[in-house]
This record gives C-alpha cells, structure tokens and sequence, in this order.
C-alpha cells in the first residue's frame, strides 16, 4: 500500500468511518473503494470513473477533494512507472519495416468488404420475393371469386317426376315471357355464377333469363380481414362448401329451399332477390338461414315445458 492509500485509510479510521459507510453515501461498491485505499487502480474503472471516486471519497472523509485528487494523479503515475519493463541497456534494435502481404487468389482483407451493399442486396431480394408472393396470390384470389356455379344451381328439385304429357306446355296465363327482339322466346337460360358475380345485387334481381319461379340468394363477405365459411344446401342437393372474404361473392338460385350455415355470420352481407336482408349476428356466430321463394323464414319458437304443480 502506498502513501496516498495509507493516508485517505488513516483519515478515514481518525473519523471513525467504515467503507460501507462511504458507499452507503456515495453509491460506490466498497470493492471499489478498497482498491482505491490499496492503490490497485488496475481494478478500477479507469478515467473520469476514478476521479469521480476519489472526490465523493474525499468529499464524505472532510479532505480537500483538489488535493486529494492532485496525490491521486501523482500516485497513478508512479504506479504506471513501476509497472513499465525494465528498458534493456544498449542501442535498441531498429523494428523491421513491414512489407506489403499479397492476398492470395485476390482476396480482399475483411475491412474492404462492402457491406453496405450486401445489405442492400438483401433488401432488394427481400423486396422482390414479396412482390412476387403478392401477385402470385392475386390471380388465385380472383380465380377462386370467379369460380363457377355448382350444378345444384342448374338441378331441378327432388320429388320432380317427368311428365308424360307433351314435351312442350303452353305458359300459363299468369307468366310474362319475355320477348326478344325478332319476336322469339328466349330460351330462358339459368344465368351464370360469373355474370351474377359482376354485377351488384340490386342489378342481379332486374337480370333477364332467370327462370320462372326460382329465386335468388348472394352471399357476400364484408370484411377483408375476416374469413367467412359456409354450407350451403340448394333445392336438397348435396351440400357444398363455400369460404368467402370481401370482396368474394357467390349466388345460389334454387326453386324451393336454400339452406345456409355460416360460421361467421357478421361477416357476410345476405342479398335475397336482390333486396339486403337485415344483419343476423355478429363475428364468430354461427347461424343457419333458410330461404324459401317467399323470403328469409323464422325459425319456429320452442315450446316452453310447464313448471311441474
């Protein structure tokens, strides 16, 4: 230990200061301040860390903390002396001049190396594959929007039986067939899902063509970040499946019954004979519609069991 260490030590125990005392005060470990004591400034901080020790030292003790931070200086050069080598006697040896080393296969040290712009080539690429996933998507998204109608559009209802009678039935006197303009019949063809997909659901009801007595339902997603699925059942048919997300769209033209569950119903947006029927839940209820040709049905109310007298 030398003197600057023996002193602050001696002026510290005078006042009967302990070291955890002075780092309770000055938030400094008392590590730290035992090496300053003992003049191991190796295991200090080094820098401004050390003047500041020296000074809130000082500064609790009741030294002088410029003094006690001029003998600290001094102290800290005579310990860098000491620990310097022993300078060998003699004319020193001139150190070798360095020579240039040749990178073989012409390499570049690591400190040339661009970084920069193999980050921005990673950027680019990064950039370029979501572009590609992005317009790869698009064309299955608009596919699967424009995908055609099953046959349970087109199948006439069960329980149906051919007639026996003459192919060809006058109409009755209540239907309006509608003329073309060489004065023909239409042959009145059952519209298609893509036709009904491009137009909106007030065009769809004024649409030409459509069979007499059947009726229209549109399901439409609402939202873009909800996926909305659907069974739908048309006329008794076997049930197909369905998964809609705004803007996708699909329409179901039956005789007699549509049935649809979604597991979603708020996300959907529900169009009969091209008039919006009234919302019928929220997101992530599931709820079952059933259509008839006279509109939306109620479901039956469950009878109410008597409490037992």
């Amino acid at each position: 230990m030398g003197s600057f260490g023996d002193r602050l030590k001696k002026e510290r125990e005078q006042r009967s200061i302990s070291l955890d005392d002075i780092s309770l005060s000055t938030k400094i470990g008392t590590r730290m301040l035992r090496a300053l004591e003992e003049e191991k400034f190796e295991q200090l901080p080094g820098g401004i860390f050390n003047k500041g020790f020296v000074r809130a030292y000082a500064r609790h003790v009741g030294l002088d903390e410029e003094q006690t931070l001029a003998d600290y200086m001094e102290a800290l050069g005579e310990s860098r002396m000491q620990a310097l080598p022993a300078v060998h006697a003699g004319k020193p040896e001139p150190a070798p001049e360095p020579r240039p080393v040749a990178h073989a296969g012409g390499e570049h040290p690591a400190s040339e190396i661009p970084w920069g712009m193999l980050a921005l080539a990673l950027l680019l690429i990064v950039l370029a594959f979501a572009s590609w996933s992005y317009y790869h998507r698009a064309p299955q998204m608009e596919k699967s929007t424009n995908a055609p109608a099953p046959a349970t559009e087109t199948t006439a209802p069960p329980g149906s039986a051919p007639s026996s009678g003459p192919p060809s039935a006058a109409p009755s006197p209540n239907q309006t067939v509608p003329a073309s303009n060489d004065g023909k019949a239409p042959s009145s063809p059952i519209p298609t899902t893509e036709k009904m997909a491009r137009t909106s659901p007030v065009a769809q009801a004024a649409l030409h063509g459509v069979p007499s007595g059947t009726f229209t339902v549109l399901l439409k997603g609402n939202d873009e970040a909800e996926k909305c699925w659907a069974s739908i059942v048309a006329d008794g048919q076997p049930p197909f499946e369905v998964t809609l997300v705004a803007p996708e769209q699909k329409v179901i033209q039956a005789k007699n019954e549509v049935i649809v569950k979604a597991g979603s119903i708020g996300a959907l947006d529900v169009f009969f004979n091209g008039q919006k029927v009234p919302l019928q839940g929220g997101y992530g209820v599931v709820k079952t519609l059933t259509f008839h040709s006279d509109g939306l049905q109620t479901p039956p109310l469950k009878p109410v069991a008597a409490a037992p007298q």
